[in-house]
């Protein structure tokens, strides 16, 4: 997989973890998300969803910037896509300087992935934040066999609230499965670089669970 955007932590080895992308692409925010988790001791690989379409996409974070994410999100394949994260896991776990396992985390599009490649897949771990397909898709849940983590938020315009009780219902029942929601916050609170969905406070609490998850189910 030539040209896969990489970070590598301190020691230069680590646990891998593929990095799937929101509609905005690799943006400032991902590479942001990518950094830390290399500082955090995994080496992190980007797959690039829109190469097929829209390569090298990277769009601003306002309303203008939403719609053309949209757009350019409307021509994507998420077979193709699930399949360009199952390709990367496998590269990363080729990897010399990958000898522990492999997860997955994405955001938005990317935990819709996310939840799909635990599925599909056979990654160590999986953290799924604010993917709108997961409702529709809880059935596959069955499917996972490695620990996964959902987030989402309890204001989320995209979301409907039901659909995060239908997940709710499917995690209370799957060992090994966990879900978080922060109530106060809505689509992409994660998001830093997004003034219109960023919300602090949720997103703190959101990646310190998201970071002892990690600690526990893939230790760097």
């Amino acid at each position: 997989m030539t040209g896969l955007p990489m970070w590598h932590p301190p020691s230069g080895r680590g646990p891998g973890l593929v990095l799937i992308q929101e509609i905005f692409g690799l943006d400032d925010y991902l590479r942001s998300v990518a950094a830390d988790l290399a500082a955090a001791g995994y080496v992190v690989a980007v797959p690039e969803l829109f190469r097929r379409t829209a390569p090298g996409w990277s769009s601003t974070h306002d309303e203008a910037g939403v719609a053309a994410s949209m757009e350019v999100a409307a021509s994507f394949d998420p077979a193709l896509g699930l399949s360009d994260v199952l390709d990367t896991m496998a590269h990363l776990r080729a990897l010399p300087e990958v000898p522990g396992g492999v997860g997955v985390l994405g955001f938005c599009l990317g935990g819709s992935l996310a939840f799909a490649a635990a599925a599909e897949g056979d990654p160590d771990v999986a953290v799924s934040f604010y993917g709108s397909a997961v409702a529709g898709q809880i059935a596959d849940l069955a499917r996972v066999s490695c620990p996964i983590q959902f987030h989402f938020g309890g204001q989320d315009p995209y979301i409907p609230r039901a659909d995060v009780a239908v997940v709710a219902a499917a995690v209370a029942a799957h060992p090994g499965a966990e879900i978080h929601v922060q109530e106060e916050a809505g689509h992409a609170f994660h998001n830093h670089v997004a003034p219109m969905f960023h919300h602090p406070a949720a997103a703190a609490r959101a990646w310190e669970l998201t970071t002892q998850f990690l600690r526990r189910t893939l230790p760097a």
